[in-house]
């Protein structure tokens, strides 16, 4: 990601100052304007099981013909998932819907406080 502005985590990971964002898109639609972006020049891709489009984000990824080490990839899990195991699955899930092996970073949708499980998760 040389020559991209990023910000640095509290674990030490640089992530694209600037990302972009794939709600409310359907499954083609993502998938063309992910591949465009990253050819754009863009480096974060952000999606969610909530949009229903992570697959069209991963084929848009996959046929952008950037290397997937130049491309942080993140994604959000909804309240069905807070817990501890629970948030694992979401991740495998979430990685099986994308086609990738890695998310570089998995948020919580919306911390659902009544449920009061986002600690958890």
């Amino acid at each position: 990601m040389s020559g991209v502005p990023t910000v640095t985590l509290a674990n030490g990971v640089a992530m694209p100052a600037l990302g972009f964002g794939t709600s409310p898109m359907a499954d083609a639609e993502a998938e063309s304007a992910v591949a465009a972006a990253l050819r754009a020049g863009y480096r974060l891709i952000d999606t969610a099981e909530n949009y229903g489009n992570e697959s069209g984000v991963g084929r848009g990824i996959r046929s952008s013909g950037v290397d997937r080490d130049d491309v942080f990839v993140t994604t959000k899990l909804n309240k069905r998932w807070h817990g501890e195991a629970e948030a694992h699955q979401a991740f495998s899930n979430s990685a099986e819907r994308l086609g990738l092996e890695r998310i570089d970073l998995l948020l919580i949708h919306w911390p659902n406080p009544h449920q009061d499980r986002y600690v958890d998760a």
